[in-house]
C-alpha cells in the first residue's frame, strides 16, 4: 500500500486558489457551527501567508487575530469582513432554498 497523503499540504494549496476558498468557506457556514466557520476562516488565513500576513493586509493585531480565530473565538461582522477581503474574498448573501 503507498503511504498515505497529508491533508493538510493538499488543503493549504487548494485554498488559495480564491474560488475554493469562497466554496470552503460556504460550506463551512452552512454547517449551522460557529466553531467550524472559524476553523474554516483559520485555515484560509493560513493558506493566505499565515495568521501575521492577513493581519497586517487586514490592519488587525496578530495576537488578537490568533484569539479571534481560536475555537472559542467570536469575532465582530467587520473583523469577519476585513478578513475575508485580505484573503481576496467577500461575503455574499443570496435568498435561501425553498422546499415548496
Amino acid at each position: 500500500m503507498p503511504p498515505a497523503v497529508p491533508a493538510e499540504p493538499h488543503l493549504s494549496s487548494r485554498l488559495r486558489d480564491p474560488a475554493f476558498a469562497a466554496a470552503y468557506l460556504s460550506a463551512a457556514a452552512r454547517e449551522d457551527d460557529p466553531a467550524a466557520l472559524l476553523q474554516a476562516l483559520r485555515h484560509v488565513a493560513e493558506a493566505q501567508g499565515g495568521i501575521g500576513s492577513i493581519a497586517a493586509k487586514a490592519k488587525l493585531n496578530r495576537q488578537q487575530l490568533y484569539k479571534t480565530l481560536s475555537m472559542s473565538g467570536n469575532p465582530e461582522l467587520r473583523t469577519f469582513t476585513a478578513l475575508l477581503s485580505a484573503a481576496g474574498l467577500a461575503m455574499e448573501i443570496k435568498p435561501a432554498r425553498s422546499g415548496r
